[in-house]
């Protein structure tokens, strides 16, 4: 007996059906239109459980634009939540690197900790919270062994004193603290920025909170893990960092630039496959280019070309997904109906009677994007998701409307945003590696 559909709640609804209009991924109710790639979910979970087991994972995820990389980011993301982690997660830009020597650096590693998130505070925003929690737990354990606060506080930041620049890491989070004590708000707000990066001179680090560092660009990946060891003595299980477009690596004119942002994915790399750090994982999303070009891409670096090369052995149409490298794979037609299914669903808030359109729209439409865009339509299904969302809604709101009559106005096309270009370093940003081909619902 199948389940009954679940009620689907009206803001849930709404914001999945504006996110999938305006071809974005949603932010909640992803578990809504999640189809296929369970063999590429279940690697990520093992990921995610050896995370909180004390070790550390790093993932490249590729696939074409449009293939449905951040939405399977956005996923795991979720998942990595109800597995107790804390996450991080930025897009990268040209003012966004993993390695710079002009702020880059830091700005990417700001934007990922502002939008750290918890179970309790998956919207992001939850590095408050985090350290109030060791604060909390902190006091608690004192009054339970009648002994002072500050020996607990230093007892459980120990760990991460063992890390370059933990000691600062450590004196920050005690300034946290000595505020949250004297309701000083201005040190509790000190404190937070120094974490999140935001402090841009030593000078004014050291006049705040008496520490003589700050988060630059040369210590983004040494904060990444203190902040994954503030997360494990906070209670959680770990980190979870996840960084987007890093198609925008690729993109860099600079051939030492890309260089020395390849080094330091490199140490990313060795780290997690020697074991040389805990409670960390890395997700790094990106399209085949990124990846494989020799000239430009990771492969370029032949340090880099040796660790993610696949297996040759999984050919012809066997996979491996135990090495860093997941190519993420096209939907089947079937998996795409599935998904047209739920996006009906949605419309309907979960209630089948609601239902805009029946079945045979579902394997029309799919019949028409196929004449018009071939196996694109599956393969990189987003433009074909946001023409079919943007079908629905003008049914939804033109109710004597029929969706034969509309079916043969939508004009689609495929997605060209395949085509990779350079940008010199520094210079205008270049088109999102999201965007979206155009198409319109004619009248």
């Amino acid at each position: 007996m199948s389940k009954a559909p679940k009620a689907i709640k009206p803001k849930e609804r709404d914001t999945i059906i504006q996110a999938l209009s305006a071809g974005v991924v949603p932010r909640v109710g992803l578990p809504h239109i999640q189809v296929g790639r369970a063999a590429e979910i279940g690697a990520l979970l093992r990921d995610v459980d050896r995370i909180a087991d004390g070790g550390a994972a790093v993932r490249f995820v590729i696939g074409d634009y449009g293939a449905g990389k951040t939405f399977f980011a956005n996923l795991i993301r979720l998942i990595a939540l109800e597995r107790k982690c804390v996450t991080v997660h930025a897009d990268l830009a040209p003012d966004r690197r993993i390695h710079a020597g002009g702020g880059q650096a830091r700005a990417l590693y700001s934007e990922a900790v502002r939008n750290m998130a918890t179970r309790t505070k998956p919207e992001g925003g939850a590095l408050a919270a985090v350290v109030e929690r060791l604060v909390t737990d902190a006091v608690k354990e004192a009054s339970e062994r009648q002994i002072a606060v500050e020996k607990i506080i230093d007892e459980r930041l120990a760990p991460i004193r063992e890390f370059v620049g933990g000691y600062d890491f450590a004196t920050v989070l005690k300034a946290y603290w000595r505020g949250s004590e004297t309701s000083n708000e201005e040190l509790k707000t000190a404190a937070l920025r120094w974490l999140r990066g935001e402090f841009s001179t030593k000078t004014e680090a050291n006049k705040s909170l008496g520490v003589r560092t700050i988060i630059d660009d040369d210590s983004v990946y040494d904060s990444l893990k203190s902040l994954a060891c503030l997360t494990k003595v906070a209670g959680y299980a770990g980190l979870f960092v996840v960084f987007d477009e890093m198609v925008n690596i690729y993109k860099l004119q600079s051939a030492q630039a890309r260089k020395l942002n390849f080094e330091q994915i490199l140490r990313i790399v060795n780290d997690a496959l020697q074991g040389n750090t805990s409670n960390i994982g890395f997700m790094m999303c990106g399209t085949p280019p990124f990846l494989m070009d020799t000239r430009r891409g990771l492969f370029s670096y032949e340090a880099l070309q040796s660790r993610l090369a696949e297996n040759q052995f999984a050919t012809g149409g066997l996979v491996d997904l135990s090495g860093p490298v997941i190519n993420l794979q096209s939907l089947t037609p079937e998996d795409l109906l599935v998904l047209l299914s739920n996006i009906r669903n949605v419309f309907a808030g979960g209630d089948p009677s609601n239902n805009l359109v029946p079945d045979e729209a579902l394997k029309a439409f799919m019949n028409y994007c196929d004449r018009r865009i071939g196996e694109a339509y599956f393969r990189t299904p987003r433009t074909t998701v946001k023409a079919f969302v943007q079908l629905l809604s003008v049914l939804e709101q033109n109710p004597g409307a029929k969706w034969q009559d509309l079916l043969g106005q939508v004009q689609i096309a495929a997605d060209l945003h395949g085509q990779e270009e350079m940008v010199p370093e520094g210079g205008p940003q270049p088109g999102d590696e999201d965007e979206l081909t155009s198409f319109r619902i004619g009248t």
